[in-house]
């Protein structure tokens, strides 16, 4: 386990160092890399469908609709009813499955039941064999699938089963048809359960909707901490450590495992200066062996497609409870170049939203709303794989940044300008965003003349709520530049030098009112595909914009009467224009 442990963070280490290589196909041909394949993750006990009812909490409602599920008759006569529960890693698929496992009601339904620890790549031949051992009680030692399906169907036909696959992570469509195909040969009634956290695979097997399992709320979530912190005694007796039990159960965010791991870490500890370690450490700085947190949640990156981590890990850039938009984060990650050349007739903006729900679908964004939010310690799991190729700072901690760091941002609390000339360290930054808030400390006017001629591999620079009112001419000696927000800066023009930025794909500018007009050479940006411009004192465009055939996106779109302004009839030389 050890060195699967060090092997882990080693490929970890070498897939931030390549970040931005990994996107392109041909270097992930010659290194031979294949998505999602490598070795079982086995720092996970298998799960087995033995549990204490009484130690689960807050899962009655969820306990009766699958039990209803179970119990009625669906309609499916000649076919077998699939169940999924999907939800993150550690929100307790497992245990409710368990319990509606030993439910009475279900005992009584089934003529057969058996549970079945998935977990690793779907090897059918060895998955019909597990299941034909816990129908049968035994094995059989072939391995010819032909006759393991026939002694298996011999088993299940016309007997009604329960069958839950616990833990199942194989996307394969075709693997699961073959699987399936003894089922389909018991009586009617016959169900399968399937725990996951993947919708992917939630709608490859459903034969029913998805029940999706949420976070326990925070009175469930502090009782079932309680229950193991304090397992010999009332936390009244306790009230320093239950005020601070409550609050670490707040930073469990609703998930059960977390809650139940810390509660047990603390059981045999009553001095309250290790309850506030625990509080104000980072969650990654238990060990393995204190913490199932760690595992439980890296399974989820371990068995991430290689394109797909270098997503994730750059959202670790971004501070917890950060409000994600989908459109935002798809322009950044674009202007990083991790995603891959589209296929047909499909743009960039759809690639990424292909990946971006690949990622939510597997639990790593929560929606609310229209917009994600990411769960904190998932946020922490992203800050763990990242490790000094991404690094958010706080203001404080600049000295941190070093010639490894690629992607930064900085949470602004103070102007302090030296802070940026501490990240010139970092020499080869990629992305420099700043965290500032409306009524903040806001960017002083010097910053662009310290981070522009330093830094010049910058593909995402993003500076809104500035106080600068002009940018230098050495802007243009960005050249990989591609992302550029100014949004809700004082900034007044915008230098002829930008004309040189070719490879930019977004411009931002919203909000900026003292910015009358775009230079006359923006046509020259060709590659440009977002120009957000709304709310800013801009009221004429500059001529030749039916150049600029890349647009995607214009937010506003203004009739001047000079003869350098724009015409309506350039829009219609612009052919991918959207919005």
């Amino acid at each position: 386990m050890a060195a699967e442990a060090v092997g882990a963070g080693v490929i970890s280490s070498f897939l931030a160092v390549l970040f931005d290589r990994m996107a392109k196909p041909e270097y992930k041909d010659v290194l031979k890399l294949e998505e999602g394949v490598g070795k079982k993750f086995s720092d996970k006990t298998p799960s087995t469908s033995l549990v204490e009812a009484a130690d689960v909490i807050g899962r009655d409602r969820d306990k009766e609709a699958i039990v209803n599920l179970l119990l009625s008759d669906d309609g499916c006569v000649n076919k077998i009813s699939v169940i999924p529960i999907v939800g993150m890693g550690g929100i307790g698929k497992t245990t409710l499955a368990q319990l509606v496992y030993d439910d009475d009601k279900v005992k009584e339904r089934f003529d057969l039941k058996a549970w079945v620890c998935v977990s690793e790549e779907l090897d059918v031949l060895k998955l019909t064999k597990t299941v034909l051992e816990a129908v049968t009680s035994g094995c059989r030692d072939t391995e010819r699938l032909n006759v393991v399906q026939l002694d298996l169907k011999k088993r299940l036909s016309g007997k009604k089963f329960l069958l839950v696959l616990d833990d199942v992570w194989n996307e394969n469509y075709d693997n699961w048809e073959i699987l399936r195909r003894p089922f389909n040969y018991g009586a009617k009634g016959r169900k399968i359960i399937v725990t996951t956290r993947s919708k992917k695979v939630a709608l490859i097997m459903q034969t029913t909707p998805p029940h999706h399992l949420g976070h326990l709320s925070e009175d469930d979530c502090w009782l079932l901490f309680s229950k193991h912190a304090f397992c010999f005694s009332d936390s009244n007796e306790h009230p320093v450590l239950e005020k601070i039990g409550r609050e670490i159960v707040k930073k469990c965010g609703g998930l059960p495992l977390a809650a139940k791991t810390l509660g047990g870490l603390l059981r045999s500890k009553s001095d309250v200066e290790e309850w506030n370690s625990i509080l104000k450490s980072n969650i990654w700085n238990l060990s393995e062996d204190e913490s199932k947190i760690v595992p439980a949640l890296r399974i989820s990156y371990h068995y991430l497609p290689s394109n797909l981590k270098q997503f994730f890990m750059y959202c670790s850039i971004f501070p917890k409870d950060y409000i994600f938009f989908k459109e935002d984060l798809i322009l950044l990650w674009m202007a990083e170049d991790f995603l891959q050349p589209p296929k047909r007739e499909k743009r960039l903006e759809e690639v990424g939203d292909e990946y971006f729900h690949d990622l939510a679908s597997r639990s790593f964004f929560q929606p609310t709303g229209s917009c994600f939010v990411m769960h904190d310690l998932i946020h922490d799991l992203a800050k763990f794989v990242a490790r000094e190729f991404c690094f958010m700072s706080e203001g404080n901690d600049a000295h941190k940044v070093t010639k490894k760091t690629r992607y930064l941002s900085y949470k602004q609390k103070y102007p302090i300008l030296k802070d940026f000339a501490d990240f010139s360290e970092a020499k080869n930054l990629c992305t420099l965003l700043t965290q500032n808030q409306h009524g903040s400390m806001r960017l002083q006017e010097k910053v662009p003349n310290v981070v522009f001629p330093k830094l010049k591999c910058l593909r995402v620079m993003s500076l809104p709520n500035g106080d600068f009112e002009i940018l230098p001419n050495s802007i243009g000696e960005l050249i990989h530049l591609r992302y550029m927000d100014l949004s809700f800066t004082k900034i007044k023009e915008l230098p002829e030098s930008i004309s040189d930025l070719y490879n930019s794909q977004t411009l931002k500018l919203r909000m900026c009112v003292n910015l009358t007009m775009l230079p006359r050479t923006m046509p020259n940006l060709i590659n440009l595909r977002h120009l957000e411009i709304e709310e800013s004192g801009i009221k004429e465009l500059p001529k030749g914009l039916g150049k600029l055939n890349s647009l995607q996106v214009l937010s506003d779109f203004f009739v001047g009467k000079k003869k350098t302004a724009a015409r309506i009839g350039e829009l219609g030389k612009l052919p991918d224009l959207g919005g």
